[in-house]
């Protein structure tokens, strides 16, 4: 049965059992939880499983529906607002459109930034995309950028530590997403009319959200 939530309630999707987020009072759907029963209306901080879209996918083994939980978390994210976090170089972003880094917003006011997990404290060097929806990069603020990478080797962690999202980076992300609103009320904070259900098309919602990101990015 979906679930809703308070309005600006961030929920974290697909997170490990141990996760962090728990810790920070965060709603988490874990392995014990389907993410796919959310339903909003808060934005979210989705980790889906990145095996079969990551550079080493031809060798992974996921289960058969597996591969669906990202496109499920992009849609998560460009309906409610929030982020979503995948490894550099991951195949979902040409199949979902997802822009690249430095590139505009998509049509739906989303964009991407590349960050390195090191630099939130993970033991090696971990190149990560986020798409962000709802909120501008003034918002998103300054990262803590270093010079120097991270010292582990990622396959010397145990699979276990090379997942887990590091506790600093995981309160960057609900800052992130505590930042966003949902589009409608994009368009409304932007002082655009927003027509009644039926009024107006899909792609034409699309368009004016796309022009609001544009102007506060």
């Amino acid at each position: 049965m979906a679930q809703l939530h308070q309005p600006g309630e961030v929920a974290a999707l697909f997170v490990r059992a141990d996760s962090c987020y728990k810790d920070l009072g965060i709603d988490c759907y874990d392995i014990d939880r389907d993410a796919r029963c959310y339903a909003g209306p808060g934005p979210v901080i989705a980790h889906p499983p990145c095996r079969a879209w990551g550079r080493l996918r031809h060798w992974a083994k996921p289960r058969p529906d597996e591969k669906d939980l990202a496109l499920f978390a992009v849609e998560c994210v460009r309906k409610y607002g929030g982020v979503l976090e995948h490894p550099y170089g991951s195949t979902l972003w040409p199949a979902a459109g997802l822009p690249k880094p430095n590139h505009g917003p998509d049509a739906f006011g989303g964009w991407t930034l590349l960050v390195d997990q090191g630099w939130w404290g993970h033991a090696a060097p971990k190149p990560t995309y986020i798409y962000i929806v709802g909120t501008t990069r003034a918002k998103v603020g300054e990262l803590p950028v270093k010079i120097e990478r991270a010292k582990g080797r990622t396959m010397e962690l145990s699979p276990a530590d090379r997942e887990r999202t590091p506790p600093e980076f995981a309160k960057f992300l609900l800052h992130v997403a505590r930042s966003a609103v949902t589009p409608v009320d994009q368009l409304h904070a932007a002082g655009t009319a927003v027509t009644p259900a039926g009024r107006k098309s899909a792609a034409e919602k699309r368009a004016e959200l796309k022009a609001w990101a544009a102007r506060s990015l």
